[in-house]
């Protein structure tokens, strides 16, 4: 085993949004400090939101990448580890064991180290599922996989109608694709709207051409075809599967760090090491886990001022989230989970504004549809903080 020296600087696990806007902050703060990025993929730069619109914007596994690995070494003034897996963390050593692509181990020191290792697609298993090989797309590699097997024209089973199952589900029909998505919800986006926008959701997908069986499950999946639990059976060439997506948790918890949902952190994204901190989807802060881009960029910057010195707290305003929907343009700004309230909507047809409103009558989250979501930026500000 190998060992290298960075005992002072910051190691970041994980090159996705949050690994590289981690570092992109902190270089703007400190010049100097030791930045290693260790990832287990190639380090190239992308939009990972993109991955379920890249047809819409004209985009292919390569056209996404927005710089390489070793542009953002340069940029960054960083050293970047692609291809290398983290075997486990040594907290009484402050060092990572890394698996390289040659098999060969290397330990890696930090001074502080930061996890910023995402999520993994939450797996769908009933009878049959394995042999149907059932994709899922949560990276750029599986992106190029995923793109290389759609045949032209071909009939894609969407498994789950949440936020990133209805944007493929639009992305790819716009692309001639034909789309059947099963889900048990009764409407698209079914822990996102009030009933009245996730119908209007369904309607103006459905017009593109996506076929949806919701209240509906796939009971189990046999060659090229599903069964569904009320005896509906689907003909598909390629299933991809969208139902949700589960903390990477287990290198923390092996390493003895507090992990429930997520990763636990306190307001300062710090973990219950001092040394070790997490941000992104496979952290749990005290707003519970944040899956979603803007409050990601806000425990970057954040956690960029702590290890720059100055020991900064995560202050998170109410952040809408635009679906990107075009047959239906949406903008989701969810209340607090748990929180007690019914919707109230106004409008008719696509153009409509709902707010969850409190027994008390404030207003704690909204939904807009069509031309109502260039009213979010103004509503967000009338809505309490997440944080």
């Amino acid at each position: 085993m190998e060992t290298a020296a960075t005992q002072n600087g910051v190691v970041i696990l994980g090159s996705g949004l949050g690994g590289y806007t981690l570092a992109r902050e902190l270089r703007k703060l400190d010049a100097n400090v030791a930045i290693t990025i260790v990832t287990a993929d190639g380090g190239e730069s992308y939009s990972k939101p993109m991955l379920s619109a890249a047809f819409a914007q004209g985009k292919d596994p390569t056209t996404l990448v927005q710089k390489s690995a070793g542009q953002m070494a340069a940029d960054l003034s960083a050293t970047i580890l692609v291809r290398h897996r983290v075997a486990a963390i040594r907290r009484d050593a402050k060092a990572v064991v890394l698996r390289r692509p040659d098999g060969g181990e290397v330990e890696l020191g930090y001074g502080r180290l930061v996890l910023a290792i995402g999520a993994d697609p939450r797996a769908y298993t009933v009878e049959g599922s394995e042999a149907a090989r059932i994709r899922t797309v949560n990276d750029l590699d599986d992106y190029a996989d995923w793109r290389a097997a759609l045949g032209a024209g071909g009939r894609v089973l969407l498994v789950g109608a949440g936020l990133i199952g209805s944007e493929f589900a639009n992305d790819l029909v716009g692309a001639g694709y034909g789309i059947t998505v099963v889900d048990p919800a009764p409407w698209p986006l079914g822990r996102l709207l009030p009933q009245a926008l996730g119908e209007e959701m369904a309607r103006a997908l459905g017009a593109a051409g996506v076929t949806f069986h919701l209240g509906r499950s796939v009971a189990r999946f046999s060659a090229g075809r599903a069964v569904l639990d009320d005896g509906t059976e689907l003909a598909f060439d390629l299933a991809l599967s969208a139902i949700g997506l589960v903390p990477r948790i287990r290198l923390a918890a092996e390493a003895g760090l507090k992990v429930e949902r997520g990763i636990v952190v306190d307001r300062t994204l710090r973990t219950s090491d001092p040394a070790i901190f997490a941000i992104g989807d496979c952290a749990e802060t005290p707003a519970g886990p944040l899956p979603f881009v803007l409050p990601l960029m806000a425990e970057a910057k954040t956690l960029a001022a702590t290890l720059a010195g100055t020991e900064t707290e995560l202050k998170l305003p109410a952040l809408p989230v635009v679906v990107k929907t075009p047959a239906l343009p949406m903008a989701v700004c969810p209340p607090p989970p748990g929180a007690a309230g019914e919707w109230v909507v106004e409008g008719e047809g696509r153009d409509r504004k709902a707010l969850f409103v409190s027994p008390g009558g404030k207003a704690l989250g909204f939904a807009l549809s069509g031309t109502r979501v260039n009213e979010r930026q103004s509503l967000a500000k009338e809505m309490p903080d997440l944080l």
